[in-house]
């Protein structure tokens, strides 16, 4: 079995997170990354992932391998990558998690705009929901539910002062875990035995890649996803979009897209497990900044 080295970055928020920039659009995040000489990419808006099914084919027309997420935020607010071989089943995940968000109304000029689009950057929809809002679950039970849906499950920034099980727990509590993502060297209490990767945690065109990882996954499963993905950016071309009239961009719309069927699922499921064997045997390099002097 051969085996090649990837550049990636799985934490990415678009237009649909409140807190990224309208600049965020699907293509946009791909087409920076392609820039930044990435090969996979993930999209991580939180608590939600309206934009998957355009971000898929907006990678695949730049040569990047997708893969598809959501940053969930625990009812103790600490941040959670839970990422998925295919847009069909974020989708599915992402309809659950809106259902444990809190009924507080999106207020844009309080939190800022987000929109979900099309492929070619038509808004579908704005969630009525405040998105960065905190889901009415704890931490452990959102790592239960992601990893029994099949999710890479991942403690973001787990050493930032912030919204990480170090600021708001203390500690990394047991779970079902596939690597930690850190802002740096993570001390050893963090990290629970599993790799630490980085991330950058774009919000902005500019940041996407900043803080890449590099991972060694099986060459054929990569290579054998690589293959169907250019099939499915031939079959999207020629498959018909839904109409007008067709709905709006909810969850429940978004899974009626026949298009959805097209994405080759058995190749991307291969391939994610492929990805977590690497992540779990730390065959990993992270871009770890120097962790800034402590204030005299």
């Amino acid at each position: 079995m051969g085996s090649l080295r990837l550049r990636a970055d799985l934490h990415i928020h678009s237009c649909l997170s409140p807190c990224a920039d309208l600049a965020m659009s699907p293509g946009r995040i791909a087409a920076s990354a392609r820039v930044r000489g990435l090969d996979l990419l993930a999209l991580t808006d939180h608590n939600a992932s309206l934009n998957c099914p355009a971000f898929a084919i907006a990678c695949v027309r730049e040569g990047i391998v997708p893969l598809f997420g959501l940053e969930l935020c625990s009812l103790e607010e600490v941040h959670l990558l839970s990422i998925f071989a295919t847009p069909r089943e974020a989708l599915e995940f992402g309809a659950a998690m809106y259902a444990l968000l809190p009924d507080l109304p999106w207020d844009p000029a309080a939190f800022g705009d987000q929109v979900a689009v099309d492929e070619d950057e038509n808004v579908l929809a704005m969630p009525e929901r405040w998105l960065g809002a905190a889901l009415e679950a704890p931490f452990d039970d959102l790592a239960s539910r992601a990893r029994a849906a099949g999710a890479l499950v991942i403690p973001a920034h787990v050493d930032r002062g912030m919204f990480s099980v170090y600021s708001q727990l203390g500690f990394l509590p047991p779970g079902p875990y596939d690597a930690v993502e850190s802002m740096w060297r993570p001390a050893p209490s963090l990290t629970g035995g599993l790799a630490a990767v980085s991330g950058s945690d774009a919000h902005y065109p500019e940041h996407v890649g900043r803080r890449p990882f590099s991972v060694t996954v099986d060459s054929g499963a990569f290579e054998a996803l690589k293959g169907a993905l250019a099939a499915y950016a031939e079959a999207f071309a020629a498959a018909q979009a839904p109409g007008e009239g067709a709905g709006g961009g909810d969850y429940a719309d978004l899974l009626k897209d026949a298009r959805l069927a097209l994405y080759p699922e058995a190749e991307a499921r291969r391939f994610l497990e492929a990805l977590r064997e690497g992540l779990r045997g730390r065959e990993v390099e992270p871009t770890h900044p120097p962790r800034p002097a402590a204030a005299p």
